[in-house]
């Protein structure tokens, strides 16, 4: 059966130093912003948080900007942080969809209900990687092992039920490889992942292009397939597609920020994060990351993640990764 999933990435958080407590905590135009970045160091929404940390201090030079990691959970820890900041107009939470489907899997109290949407930033492409000492030349050397044996084929990646294990999902459906079977290893944050596959430690891994395609350049890792429709300029990997898996999905990130903002607060925030957006050091970050701009504000992105969340609730359910 045909599986398609296509979904936007875009993530960041941004906050006023006044992070504790934030009721009433208007937005300030020239107060401190905080940028919760919720998962460790490394990864995705870590470096989006810190990409538009630079941003915003090109947008906002007096502005006073600090990103700050909460990691755990598929950024549900963080979530649940940010729903005591109710109020605070000067904080943002990188998220995406991740996020979505961790708040399935961990069957968060928390939801994205109880957040202010801001904006969707980017969307990107998934890549499939080998250590560049592996047996696994192509995708299909990969595919026969994994149905030879699922259990000694382990796939390294983010949060459980994140994006990276929904492409392992899809991947081993397409494959015809029971998804319940996946031998999936998470990870808070994308650097502990990358370490097991340069040790050598995994059979493969799944990630944004941006976090391993320098790896993959390096010769470092062997790139067997990317989630998109048709090859990416810059980087000499196939589709899964053309290795035979029907598979095609883009992470998307974007910003959130505490419920119960005023609207004059919610007007600012997202005024700041429009300015970061079109500020220099962003388009050069988003063209040198290879990831795709897919800015939306107000309305059309909170009913964006409405639609995403019955959309992947579906998808997981399907893959067998929540009950």
């Amino acid at each position: 059966m045909r599986l398609r999933i296509f979904a936007a990435l875009a993530a960041f958080s941004l906050a006023a130093l006044s992070g504790c407590g934030g009721q009433g905590g208007g937005t300030s135009a020239s107060g401190s912003l905080r940028i919760m970045a919720p998962a460790a160091p490394g990864g995705g929404w870590d470096q989006t948080s810190r990409t538009a940390e630079q941003a915003f201090k090109s947008a906002a030079p007096d502005r006073k900007v600090e990103v700050y990691n909460v990691p755990g959970a598929g950024g549900t820890i963080g979530l649940a942080q940010l729903a005591g900041e109710k109020g605070n107009g000067n904080l943002l939470m990188t998220m995406g969809l991740v996020m979505v489907g961790a708040i399935e899997q961990n069957k968060s109290k928390v939801t994205l209900a109880e957040t202010t949407p801001i904006a969707k930033l980017t969307e990107e492409y998934e890549i499939v990687v080998v250590p560049a000492t592996s047996p696994h030349k192509t995708l299909a050397d990969l595919v026969a092992a994994w149905k030879a044996d699922p259990a000694k084929v382990s796939i390294s990646g983010g949060s459980a039920g994140g994006t990276d294990h929904i492409v392992a999902g899809l991947m081993a459906k397409a494959a015809g490889v029971d998804p319940k079977q996946v031998n999936y290893i998470a990870h808070s944050g994308g650097g502990e992942a990358l370490n097991e596959l340069l040790g050598g430690k995994v059979t493969a891994g799944v990630s944004g292009v941006s976090e391993f395609a320098e790896h993959v350049r390096s010769g470092k890792l062997r790139a067997l397939g990317v989630t998109s429709g048709e090859r990416l300029p810059d980087l000499d990997a196939p589709t899964l597609k053309e290795g035979g898996l029907d598979v095609e999905l883009a992470n998307w990130r974007g910003f959130v920020a505490p419920a119960g903002l005023s609207e004059a607060d919610k007007t600012a925030l997202t005024d700041l994060v429009t300015k970061m957006h079109d500020a220099q050091p962003w388009k050069d970050a988003v063209a040198k990351n290879g990831w795709i701009d897919s800015f939306q504000t107000g309305q059309q992105f909170a009913d964006f993640l409405s639609a995403e969340q019955t959309r992947v609730k579906g998808i997981i359910a399907e893959m067998g990764l929540v009950s």
